[in-house]
Protein backbone atom coordinates (compact mmCIF):
# COMPACT_ATOMS: atom_id res chain seq x y z
CA UNK A 1 0.00 0.00 0.00
CA UNK A 2 1.45 3.36 -0.99
CA UNK A 3 1.77 6.27 1.44
CA UNK A 4 -1.15 8.24 0.00
CA UNK A 5 -3.47 5.23 0.20
CA UNK A 6 -2.32 4.51 3.76
CA UNK A 7 -2.81 8.16 4.77
CA UNK A 8 -6.35 8.19 3.34
CA UNK A 9 -7.13 4.88 5.04
CA UNK A 10 -5.95 6.26 8.40
CA UNK A 11 -7.99 9.42 7.84
CA UNK A 12 -11.14 7.34 7.21
CA UNK A 13 -10.45 5.40 10.43
CA UNK A 14 -9.95 8.62 12.40
CA UNK A 15 -13.18 10.17 11.13
CA UNK A 16 -14.94 6.84 11.61
CA UNK A 17 -13.85 6.68 15.25
CA UNK A 18 -15.64 9.93 16.06
CA UNK A 19 -18.74 9.01 14.08
CA UNK A 20 -18.95 5.53 15.56
CA UNK A 21 -18.60 6.93 19.08
CA UNK A 22 -21.60 9.13 18.36
CA UNK A 23 -23.79 6.89 16.19
CA UNK A 24 -22.72 3.31 16.82
CA UNK A 25 -21.89 0.68 14.21
CA UNK A 26 -25.28 0.01 12.62
CA UNK A 27 -26.33 3.65 12.29
CA UNK A 28 -23.06 4.70 10.67
CA UNK A 29 -23.67 4.66 6.94
CA UNK A 30 -20.78 4.49 4.52
CA UNK A 31 -22.10 7.52 2.63
CA UNK A 32 -21.92 9.66 5.76
CA UNK A 33 -18.48 8.32 6.65
CA UNK A 34 -17.05 9.11 3.21
CA UNK A 35 -18.72 12.52 3.09
CA UNK A 36 -17.33 13.46 6.53
CA UNK A 37 -13.90 12.11 5.57
CA UNK A 38 -14.09 14.03 2.26
CA UNK A 39 -13.34 10.86 0.32
CA UNK A 40 -15.06 10.20 -3.03
CA UNK A 41 -18.25 8.18 -2.72
CA UNK A 42 -17.83 4.59 -3.77
CA UNK A 43 -14.12 4.42 -2.93
CA UNK A 44 -14.61 2.80 0.49
CA UNK A 45 -13.94 -0.70 -0.88
CA UNK A 46 -10.62 0.49 -2.26
CA UNK A 47 -9.47 0.86 1.37
CA UNK A 48 -11.50 -1.83 3.20
CA UNK A 49 -13.06 -5.08 2.01
CA UNK A 50 -16.19 -4.55 4.13
CA UNK A 51 -17.74 -2.37 6.80
CA UNK A 52 -16.93 -5.15 9.28
CA UNK A 53 -13.24 -5.10 8.33
CA UNK A 54 -13.24 -1.32 8.78
CA UNK A 55 -14.86 -1.65 12.22
CA UNK A 56 -12.47 -4.44 13.26
CA UNK A 57 -9.45 -2.35 12.35
CA UNK A 58 -10.91 0.68 14.10
CA UNK A 59 -11.54 -1.40 17.24
CA UNK A 60 -8.05 -2.94 17.18
CA UNK A 61 -6.53 0.54 16.95
CA UNK A 62 -8.77 1.79 19.75
CA UNK A 63 -7.98 -1.14 22.06
CA UNK A 64 -4.25 -0.65 21.48
CA UNK A 65 -4.55 3.08 22.15
CA UNK A 66 -6.63 2.50 25.28
CA UNK A 67 -4.17 -0.04 26.69
CA UNK A 68 -1.21 2.29 26.02
CA UNK A 69 -3.02 5.19 27.67
CA UNK A 70 -3.74 3.06 30.73
CA UNK A 71 -0.11 1.91 30.90
CA UNK A 72 1.04 5.55 30.80
CA UNK A 73 -1.40 6.55 33.52
CA UNK A 74 -0.34 3.65 35.74
CA UNK A 75 3.34 4.50 35.37
CA UNK A 76 3.00 8.20 36.20
CA UNK A 77 5.76 9.34 38.55
CA UNK A 78 4.92 10.90 41.89
CA UNK A 79 1.54 9.20 42.32
CA UNK A 80 0.85 6.11 44.42
CA UNK A 81 -0.77 3.12 42.75
CA UNK A 82 -4.06 3.93 44.49
CA UNK A 83 -3.91 7.55 43.33
CA UNK A 84 -3.26 6.36 39.78
CA UNK A 85 -6.34 4.12 39.97
CA UNK A 86 -8.44 7.04 41.22
CA UNK A 87 -7.06 9.19 38.39
CA UNK A 88 -8.32 6.53 35.97
CA UNK A 89 -11.81 6.63 37.45
CA UNK A 90 -11.79 10.44 37.41
CA UNK A 91 -10.93 10.36 33.70
CA UNK A 92 -13.71 7.84 33.13
CA UNK A 93 -16.28 10.21 34.70
CA UNK A 94 -15.21 12.95 32.29
CA UNK A 95 -14.95 10.77 29.16
CA UNK A 96 -18.28 9.00 29.67
CA UNK A 97 -20.23 12.14 30.49
CA UNK A 98 -23.42 11.80 28.40
CA UNK A 99 -22.85 15.09 26.56
CA UNK A 100 -19.39 14.14 25.25
CA UNK A 101 -19.69 11.79 22.26
CA UNK A 102 -16.17 12.31 20.92
CA UNK A 103 -14.35 10.79 23.88
CA UNK A 104 -16.83 7.96 24.47
CA UNK A 105 -15.16 4.61 25.04
CA UNK A 106 -15.87 2.38 22.05
CA UNK A 107 -15.94 -0.69 24.30
CA UNK A 108 -18.82 0.89 26.21
CA UNK A 109 -20.51 2.25 23.08
CA UNK A 110 -20.31 -0.85 20.90
CA UNK A 111 -20.12 -3.78 23.31
CA UNK A 112 -23.77 -4.77 23.34
CA UNK A 113 -24.47 -3.67 19.77
CA UNK A 114 -21.81 -5.58 17.85
CA UNK A 115 -21.38 -8.66 20.02
CA UNK A 116 -24.38 -10.27 18.32
CA UNK A 117 -23.53 -8.93 14.86
CA UNK A 118 -19.92 -9.93 14.41
CA UNK A 119 -17.83 -12.59 16.10
CA UNK A 120 -14.69 -10.82 14.90
CA UNK A 121 -15.68 -7.54 16.56
CA UNK A 122 -16.84 -9.37 19.70
CA UNK A 123 -13.43 -11.06 19.98
CA UNK A 124 -11.59 -7.75 19.65
CA UNK A 125 -13.77 -6.20 22.34
CA UNK A 126 -13.33 -9.25 24.61
CA UNK A 127 -9.55 -8.99 24.22
CA UNK A 128 -9.75 -5.28 25.02
CA UNK A 129 -11.79 -5.90 28.17
CA UNK A 130 -9.43 -8.65 29.29
CA UNK A 131 -6.47 -6.31 28.77
CA UNK A 132 -8.08 -3.61 30.90
CA UNK A 133 -9.01 -5.92 33.78
CA UNK A 134 -5.51 -7.47 33.71
CA UNK A 135 -3.99 -3.99 33.98
CA UNK A 136 -6.35 -3.07 36.81
CA UNK A 137 -5.46 -6.27 38.65
CA UNK A 138 -1.72 -5.61 38.25
CA UNK A 139 -2.22 -2.03 39.45
CA UNK A 140 -4.03 -3.27 42.55
CA UNK A 141 -1.18 -5.71 43.25
CA UNK A 142 1.25 -2.83 42.80
CA UNK A 143 -0.76 -0.79 45.29
CA UNK A 144 -0.70 -3.61 47.82
CA UNK A 145 3.08 -3.84 47.37
CA UNK A 146 3.68 -0.08 47.73
CA UNK A 147 1.33 0.09 50.72
CA UNK A 148 -1.16 2.49 49.14
CA UNK A 149 -3.87 -0.22 49.05
CA UNK A 150 -5.05 -2.53 51.82
CA UNK A 151 -3.35 -5.92 51.76
CA UNK A 152 -6.59 -7.92 52.03
CA UNK A 153 -7.92 -6.79 48.62
CA UNK A 154 -8.33 -9.65 46.14
CA UNK A 155 -6.76 -8.02 43.07
CA UNK A 156 -8.29 -10.14 40.32
CA UNK A 157 -11.81 -10.22 41.75
CA UNK A 158 -11.80 -6.50 42.61
CA UNK A 159 -10.48 -5.54 39.17
CA UNK A 160 -13.30 -7.46 37.47
CA UNK A 161 -15.92 -6.03 39.86
CA UNK A 162 -14.71 -2.47 39.35
CA UNK A 163 -14.67 -2.74 35.57
CA UNK A 164 -18.13 -4.30 35.47
CA UNK A 165 -19.44 -1.58 37.80
CA UNK A 166 -18.02 1.17 35.59
CA UNK A 167 -19.45 -0.38 32.42
CA UNK A 168 -22.85 -0.50 34.07
CA UNK A 169 -22.52 3.05 35.34
CA UNK A 170 -21.65 4.22 31.83
CA UNK A 171 -24.76 2.57 30.43
CA UNK A 172 -26.94 4.09 33.15
CA UNK A 173 -25.40 7.51 32.53
CA UNK A 174 -26.52 7.21 28.89
CA UNK A 175 -30.01 6.00 29.81
CA UNK A 176 -30.53 8.67 32.46
CA UNK A 177 -28.67 11.47 30.61
CA UNK A 178 -26.90 12.11 33.89
CA UNK A 179 -23.41 11.77 35.27
CA UNK A 180 -24.84 10.65 38.64
CA UNK A 181 -24.19 6.91 38.03
CA UNK A 182 -20.56 7.71 37.20
CA UNK A 183 -20.14 9.82 40.31
CA UNK A 184 -21.66 7.01 42.39
CA UNK A 185 -19.26 4.51 40.76
CA UNK A 186 -16.38 6.81 41.73
CA UNK A 187 -17.57 6.81 45.37
CA UNK A 188 -17.97 3.02 45.29
CA UNK A 189 -14.46 2.65 43.85
CA UNK A 190 -13.03 4.48 46.86
CA UNK A 191 -14.80 1.97 49.12
CA UNK A 192 -13.64 -1.05 47.10
CA UNK A 193 -10.04 0.18 47.15
CA UNK A 194 -9.34 1.05 50.78
CA UNK A 195 -6.00 2.68 51.49
CA UNK A 196 -3.26 0.58 53.08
Amino acid sequence: MNKKTEKTREHILSVGRELMAELGFSALGLGLLLREADVPKGSFYHYFSSKEEFACELLEQYVGYYHRRLDELFSKEGRSSREQLMDYWDQWVVSQCPADHKSTCLIVKLGAEVSDLSENMRNILATGVSGVTDRLSRQILKGKADGSLASEINAEMTAALLYQMWLGASLLAKVQHSSSPLIQARTNSEALLPAG
